[in-house]
């Protein structure tokens, strides 16, 4: 065999071999990941649902899948870390979705920095949409939640690019980012079982010098690209390569933190490799 012909035969196995392992690796419909949570003073069981990072993509007509796959989990609450509308895509699929869950779901919302890219005008567009529809947003604000006879605190703070709009929106709160989560770690300062919503995993160790329990995050989209068993993700926003928290759990002293690996499709600029969109499901226990 001549060295020409071995060496495309060569580069022929070579496709072959990535052409097997990326391929399967772009499946990208929806999963259901779990998270049990061993939650101190807590009898009984609650169920949260964790949407992060929609960027208002579709899940089928009128987002009747991921609404389908919510109550198929039957839910007491929801819990939306931040990018749920885009900068980009139109905000239509946000509010089928919000249409479709509101009703049934207490909704608890923060903002994620695709709100704040949008501009000042648009961002409060977005945030007179969940006004209309009911949704509580969270903007450096806690609130008693009692569900199953259960009290807990579910707190919440906007995204550090809040700055962007600045003071241009009605609708943004003054207070830092910093300023935000010692004013709702002081508010909730009542023994009940503590949830922190935020939009940013990269800040893990700023929400570890405050009393929360749990912390629930989005944002890195599960660094895009994943080798199971291997590597947890590529890259992230804010983390660069390699990123510590491109999703799952991950604990530091008493605070457990939960980083979604988010609902984005097809608004990303590369594929998802072996990182499908997901809706996490926590059942405190």
């Amino acid at each position: 065999m001549s060295r020409k012909k071995m060496k495309w035969i060569i580069i022929l196995i070579v496709f072959i071999v990535l052409a097997a392992f990326i391929v399967p690796g772009l499946f990208n419909d929806l999963k259901i990941q779990h998270y049990s949570v061993n939650a101190v003073n807590i009898s009984n069981s609650i169920r949260i649902a964790l949407v992060t990072d929609l960027h208002s993509c579709r899940y089928g007509e009128k987002e009747q899948e991921l609404i389908e796959a919510i109550d198929e989990q039957k839910p007491d609450i929801i819990m939306m870390a931040g990018d749920i509308f885009d900068n980009v895509i139109p905000d239509d699929n946000t509010e089928y979705f919000l249409q479709g869950v509101v009703e049934k779901y207490p909704c608890y919302y923060v903002t994620g920095n695709h709100e704040y890219w949008s501009g000042s005008s648009a961002f409060s567009e977005k945030m007179a949409v969940l006004e209309k529809y009911g949704v509580k947003r969270l903007s450096g604000e806690f609130e008693a939640v009692t569900v199953n006879g259960e009290t807990i605190n579910v707190c919440g703070v906007d995204d550090p690019d809040a700055y962007m709009v600045a003071s241009k929106s009605a609708y943004q709160n003054d207070l830092s980012f910093d300023e935000q989560l010692i004013r709702v770690n002081e508010l909730s300062d009542n023994g009940n079982y503590t949830i922190l919503i935020s939009h940013r995993p990269e800040l893990f160790k700023n929400y570890t010098k405050y009393d929360f329990d749990l912390v629930l995050c989005g944002h890195a989209h599960g660094g895009q690209w994943r080798i199971p068993g291997i590597l947890n993700g590529l890259y992230a926003p804010n983390q660069g390569l390699f990123p510590k928290y491109a999703g799952g759990e991950y604990n530091d002293g008493r605070t457990k933190m939960i980083v979604s690996r988010g609902l984005a499709r097809e608004n990303t600029r590369v594929p998802r490799i072996y990182d499908r969109p997901e809706l996490v499901i926590v059942d405190l226990n």
